[in-house]
């Protein structure tokens, strides 16, 4: 129950990353601002989004590293209780070769020999 809950965060912070890290501006945006054309009236106030922006994108990145190791934490867990309940590991199960298939199974083509042996070479009647 707790694992499902932590993949559903987890998924949902990291399109939350993908999403805040697309709608920050580069450095070069800011260059504009210096010279008069500033937005100075924006929902963030004077100094931009960028503030906001790249601190939020800090805490879900944090967020987003601590659900990813506890999902590690739960493959271990995992990991480990197959191991004790006695069962193979699949990474090193022996796969048994396929018996190759007799003789008999094999559909054969029936040559239809006649008097004359089959040959390559072509038989020339001679009158």
């Amino acid at each position: 129950m707790l694992e499902t809950v932590i993949i559903i965060v987890h998924l949902v912070v990291a399109i939350g990353v993908v999403g805040f890290v697309l709608i920050q501006q580069g450095k070069g945006a800011d260059a504009g601002a210096s010279f008069g054309s500033g937005a100075s009236g924006t929902v963030f106030g004077s100094q931009g989004s960028s503030n906001f922006l790249s601190r939020f994108t800090a805490v879900l990145a944090a967020v987003f590293f601590a659900t990813s190791l506890g999902l590690a934490f739960y493959a271990k867990d995992r990991a480990n209780t197959i191991t004790e309940l006695g069962l193979p590991d699949p990474a090193v199960l022996e796969v048994k070769p396929q018996p190759k298939p007799a003789l008999e199974d094999i559909p054969q083509v029936e040559s239809q020999a006649t008097e004359v042996e089959a040959s390559d070479v072509p038989v020339v009647d001679v009158e």
